[in-house]
């Protein structure tokens, strides 16, 4: 690929990451519901991107190469948060942030242990779509999941995979 080419896969495929939930929470504030939508699904892409983000900075990769993810976690919580709150189980948000904070350190207890969460992580990310999907099928309604927001996400896997 043209270098010029691949900059602008790079900066549109950042762009995306920072606005890719956004489709999806908006959705679901409209509606003011999180039909359609699995909470299992986004737990395991939120703990994903836990791992790869733990990953990168534990070996000190440079900043450029994972930069999006913060603010994509930031917008997983904030969904998870909401369709938590629109389902009832508001009280249980507790309880797994204080699973991912435990899980964010016991990553690092051992070299091993990180190396092994990080080769499992396409794994689990590729999980959390069949999770989701599954849910639909089950269901025979999409509710409230955002057609944009999958779209998004494939043009992020294909991008990432053509500037990495």
């Amino acid at each position: 690929m043209a270098p010029g080419l691949l900059d602008l896969v790079h900066l549109t495929t950042w762009a995306v990451c920072a606005v890719i939930q956004l489709p999806q929470l908006v959705a679901v504030l409209r509606a003011g519901s999180a039909w359609g939508l699995s909470l299992s699904s986004l737990l395991l892409e939120l703990a994903g991107y836990l791992v790869f983000l733990r990953y990168q900075v534990y070996y000190d990769y440079p900043l450029e190469t994972y930069l999006e993810y913060p603010i994509i976690i930031a917008q997983d919580v904030i969904l998870i948060s909401c369709i938590m709150y629109f389902n009832g189980k508001a009280r249980r948000a507790f309880f797994y942030a204080v699973l991912f904070w435990g899980g964010w350190y016991m990553l690092t207890l051992q070299e091993c242990i990180i190396d092994l969460a990080m080769n499992l992580c396409t794994f689990v990310s590729a999980a959390s779509k069949l999770v989701q999907l599954q849910h639909l099928w089950q269901s025979k309604d999409s509710g409230q999941a955002s057609a944009l927001t999958w779209g998004m996400s494939v043009y992020t896997c294909v991008g990432k995979r053509q500037t990495t």
